[in-house]
């Protein structure tokens, strides 16, 4: 039996239509705009959408679930729930888990745990160090979605400092490298200047001054200088700066682009002047910057220069996010009001939904070339998330999923509100109600 969903607004490649969408199996198995009076809905379940809006499920490509290692903050389970119950229905996810995703077997056994637990569609990035190439190099293209570089501080063994090694990754490694771009030089001579100046009570404020502008500018442009030398396929993840910008360029079709980039959701929403009501709880590497910053992010979101939209998800407890400055986690969790943030920079006129379903869901398959999920097209897996515009609700303990129990947008009232979610054909999430015992697939590429 079918499932056939009735009287929906599709939104699908830049175009929105009145129509309604036959799922078979785990597929899209029709298409028809609401003037074909041809289907039947005999022998199928039959679901009325109610003239909401039906997109293509969110692919986010920079989450970190914190499994294994750190499940006291997280894990696959609880924020892949999370991740459905915000229209997320596939997730990339970061190496930086205790241990570091630095040989083929943690690969392996992240994948494992990913498939008796996630509720979403997964991958998992390889991850790279000054000393792990060889084994990098063994990572299958076609089943791993990229390899994962920090350039700049990050956690355990995984800040790759060495010219030599990005000279070699970059020229030998055939999969997506993607990279968190901060110079570690600068970063560390702001933090000892800082420091002595305000010993250990370094105001929060500061943050972007010592994650600063130019910390991201050198980094990202070296890794973009290497990835031009070597021809590699280069993507920037979690781009914070107006400048950086100038460093991408959007007159080649995303398909052909051998350089991409990213925006995540806090680098579109926040900015230092919410450092003095959200305090640490809105504490990213890299930081959230000027408003200016902010709002030249969404231009290049808009007009092609940045490519994807993500969040780069990142809980950690409330204790760890309340300590002096040095000692304060960086990172937060964003996978369940990412959709419907976006849609309120729809409903203030800055982003259509076209553009907006394009940047969350199509350009990440495109750039990914994620096989057969991200559009709504026949044949395709039938990742779809039903959203409600003109539902309003507000943020709050009592309805966060993630496992850390907090929120930066906690108080924030949303216009919009996922209804549905469906993974794989499956009704997974349903106004509220969550099928727990379902499970995602792993995702594959066209390498």
């Amino acid at each position: 039996m079918g499932t056939l969903l009735k009287n929906a607004q599709i939104v699908n490649e830049g175009t929105i239509f009145n129509g309604h969408l036959l799922i078979e199996g785990e597929r899209i198995s029709k298409i028809y705009k609401a003037s074909d009076h041809i289907f039947n809905e005999e022998g199928h379940e039959v679901i009325d959408i109610h003239n909401n809006y039906l997109l293509p499920g969110v692919i986010d490509d920079q989450c970190h679930f914190r499994e294994p290692g750190l499940t006291h903050k997280a894990n696959i389970n609880t924020e892949s729930t999370a991740a459905i119950a915000g229209g997320t229905t596939s997730f990339m996810e970061m190496p930086n888990t205790v241990p570091n995703t630095l040989t083929q077997e943690l690969l392996q056994d992240k994948y494992n745990i990913g498939a008796k637990t996630s509720l979403a569609n997964y991958s998992f990035y390889m991850g790279a160090s000054n000393d792990n190439i060889e084994e990098v190099l063994k990572t299958d293209p076609k089943t791993v979605c990229g390899v994962k570089v920090f350039m700049g501080s990050s956690t355990g063994n995984m800040l790759v400092d060495n010219k030599e090694t990005l000279e070699e990754l970059f020229s030998k490694c055939k999969l997506l490298i993607a990279a968190h771009c901060e110079d570690e030089t600068t970063i560390r001579n702001n933090m000892a200047a800082y420091k002595e100046k305000y010993g250990e009570d370094v105001p929060i404020e500061c943050h972007p001054e010592i994650r600063s502008e130019e910390a991201c500018y050198l980094s990202s442009s070296l890794a973009i200088e290497l990835a031009k030398k070597h021809n590699t396929r280069f993507h920037l993840f979690h781009l914070s700066t107006a400048k950086e910008i100038g460093l991408l360029e959007n007159e080649t079709p995303l398909k052909e682009k051998r350089i991409t980039a990213e925006a995540c959701i806090h680098h579109m929403w926040f900015s230092d002047e919410d450092y003095e009501s959200k305090g640490a709880f809105i504490k990213w590497n890299p930081a959230v910057k000027k408003s200016s910053d902010r709002d030249a992010i969404l231009n290049a979101v808009i007009d092609g220069t940045i490519d994807v939209i993500a969040t780069d998800h990142a809980p950690h407890t409330v204790e760890e996010k309340l300590n002096t400055y040095f000692k304060s986690a960086s990172g937060g969790p964003m996978v369940q009001h990412a959709l419907v943030a976006m849609l309120e920079h729809y409903h203030n006129g800055k982003i259509s939904l076209e553009k907006m379903v394009e940047k969350m869901s199509h350009a990440v398959a495109d750039c990914f070339k994620i096989e057969e999920r991200g559009y709504i097209k026949e044949g395709f897996y039938a990742d779809l998330v039903v959203v409600d515009i003109d539902n309003p609700w507000t943020v709050e303990k009592e309805n966060l999923l993630y496992k850390c129990g907090w929120s930066p947008m906690e108080g924030q009232t949303f216009k919009s509100k996922v209804m549905q979610t469906f993974v794989n054909g499956h009704l997974v999430f349903n106004m509220g109600e969550i099928d727990e015992d379902f499970r995602g697939k792993r995702m594959t590429f066209d390498f």
